[in-house]
């Protein structure tokens, strides 16, 4: 094979010599997919296998610490001049596996357990509501904002209170008085809680804020100082603080900002007033039955009633037994029923099931009014399944 030249976007193998392989040059396109074809002993599985493969695995191994290499299987170096543009490499064997109802081309190939991994990781979620995506807040996430501002910014950290049905706010006040909290947000004045005569008439309190207005509980006043660790580090513990106190919830306004301006941090995984499951390998498990179709439960089908087993000989009447279920001295009070009320319906009980109407074929599985029908009768086997007799009659 002619000699290549490199391509940037590409996998340059140089004198590749491994088993029958005759020093071969080739270039093979990076994020491609590319087949690798010939006849028997071309040499296919010496070049993509114990050539390329085998150097893409050496190197990641290589590329982990010394307790991590004990784990894994450590493959000789091939017999090439040089590879270049090799990525970390995947091998999967060709073989025969035991098939389930739950096998998918991925599972059997083994491919699905590295997918379940990438999916989990790069994955994103979007909220059905508005579509945005659905984002949890880090304690860094918080402080990279704050630093990001200019020198000097001032700018609170609160935590927005909300006073729980039949408790009164001077019943949060005191809770918060007694963990250390001294201050109150309100009206972007911030005013100390011992201050506020909370227990006074409506009147006293109405000169400082009325029930529509929003109290914040203030966990820091800070000033964004650049390279400096140890205000980074009393920015996170306070960050840290209001994410526990606010239950999940963070606020970071500006001195001299408003509500409006507010930026709100959230460590819950939720968006639009929905709280999601994070991405994780388990979630796109195809055992998971999380997400599953409730009536086949992920298997793709259902077991349902065969009308020809139910009614084998079409040219019996109901009356002679066309029902082939409703025989013997208990399942006969079902025919019973039908035979001693059809004359109220005009139903044709003694007509060969094949010359009765679609209607009243498609009665006999709906029923009426005067009589239990045939979806009524599989329901009951359904519901009693425990016992052994139903269960053997409705896997018939």
């Amino acid at each position: 094979m002619n000699s290549m030249r490199e391509g940037i976007g590409s996998i340059f193998i140089k004198g590749a010599r491994e088993h029958n392989l005759k020093n071969v040059d080739v270039s093979i396109p990076r994020n491609k997919l590319v087949v690798v074809t010939g006849v028997s002993g071309s040499g296919k599985s010496s070049l993509t296998i114990d050539t390329l493969y085998a150097e893409g695995q050496r190197r990641y191994v290589e590329s982990l610490s010394s307790y991590a290499r004990q784990f894994l299987t450590r493959l000789n170096k091939p017999d090439v001049d040089y590879i270049k543009g090799i990525c970390p490499a995947i091998a999967l064997d060709q073989k025969i596996t035991t098939r389930t109802t739950r096998s998918t081309v991925g599972s059997l190939t083994e491919i699905y357990d590295y997918m379940r991994l990438l999916f989990a990781r790069i994955g994103k979620t979007y909220s059905p509501i508005t579509g945005v995506e659905v984002k949890k807040h880090e304690v860094h996430d918080v402080v990279d904002h704050i630093e990001r501002s200019e020198e000097g910014t001032k700018a609170y950290i609160l935590v927005k209170i909300v006073i729980e049905k039949g408790k009164k706010l001077s019943d949060s006040a005191n809770i918060l008085l007694q963990k250390g909290f001294t201050r109150f947000l309100i009206n972007n004045t911030v005013l100390k809680i011992e201050d506020i005569d909370l227990h006074g008439g409506e009147a006293e309190k109405k000169k400082i804020f009325t029930t529509k207005d929003e109290i914040f509980l203030l966990i820091d006043r800070i000033i964004v100082k650049k390279n400096d660790e140890e205000n980074t580090q009393r920015i996170a513990d306070s960050v840290s603080t209001a994410f526990y106190e606010g239950h999940g919830e963070c606020i970071v306004r500006k001195e001299n900002g408003s509500a409006d301006t507010d930026i709100i941090f959230s460590n819950k995984f939720e968006a639009d007033g929905i709280l999601f499951e994070e991405p994780s390998p388990n979630l796109f498990s195809q055992n998971n039955p999380y997400g599953a179709c409730k009536t086949c439960e992920g298997f793709g089908s259902i077991i349902g009633i065969d009308k020809d087993l139910v009614i084998p000989d079409k040219t019996l009447s109901v009356f002679q037994g066309a029902v082939a279920c409703w025989k013997g001295e208990k399942m006969k009070l079902w025919l019973e029923q039908l035979v001693k009320t059809a004359n109220k319906f005009n139903f044709p009980i003694h007509r060969p099931y094949y010359l009765l109407t679609k209607e009243h074929q498609d009665l006999l599985w709906t029923g009426n009014e005067y009589f239990w029908c045939l979806n009524d009768f599989f329901k009951m086997l359904e519901e009693n399944a425990y016992k052994i007799q139903y269960r053997v009659m409705l896997a018939r």
